[in-house]
């Protein structure tokens, strides 16, 4: 075998290895991205029409939830290929879930901020960079709408309504999972 033959090779083993980890991957954005429309249209829901912001504990029930659910969704698929793209997919949603998480108690037990606008920018940004590994447009994209788009909102909107921007990002995060279902079957 030439090494333009080898090359060609490796091409296209890694190109078919990332054809089959974005329709792998697609799952899990339909899954979080439905587990955060539900998750904010309910906590949005009880907020608005009581009165009250304690119902924001709830988003800490939505790790406990989608975590073992997210497991129960890829371990069906003993197909799918494990690489380094695949790690690192799991590394970047991971650390976004790490971040998330301390950010929050950061807040609630020291530094008050803004936690939509700094969650929703961590979102669409864990999801372009996602895109960008998988080099998946309609991936960017939506990320990048969920994250600057969400900032931009966060910034201007004062209300439980800030609740409903993670209702559009799960809407899209959904969306993006559908899209890239779309486009490997």
């Amino acid at each position: 075998m030439t090494a333009s033959e080898s090359l060609a090779l490796i091409t296209e083993t890694l190109n078919n290895s990332r054809r089959a980890i974005l329709r792998n991957n697609s799952k899990g954005f339909i899954l979080w991205g439905s587990l955060l429309t539900v998750f904010s249209l309910a906590i949005y829901l009880l907020w608005h029409y009581t009165g009250n912001p304690a119902w924001n504990w709830l988003w800490f029930a939505f790790s406990a939830i989608g975590y073992p659910l997210a497991t129960l969704v890829y371990k069906k698929d003993k197909n799918a290929p494990t690489n380094e793209i695949g790690k690192a997919l799991g590394y970047i949603w991971a650390t976004f879930g790490v971040f998330s998480l301390t950010i929050s108690l950061i807040a609630i037990l020291a530094v008050p901020m803004n936690l939509f606008l700094v969650i929703i920018l961590l979102l669409g940004l864990a999801e372009s960079i996602s895109g960008v590994l998988l080099r998946n447009w309609p991936i960017i994209i939506c990320g990048f709408l969920v994250g600057v788009g969400g900032a931009v909102v966060a910034s201007t909107v004062h209300t439980s309504a800030l609740t409903l921007l993670f209702t559009l990002g799960g809407v899209l995060l959904a969306a993006t999972g559908l899209i890239v279902k779309q486009q490997y079957k």
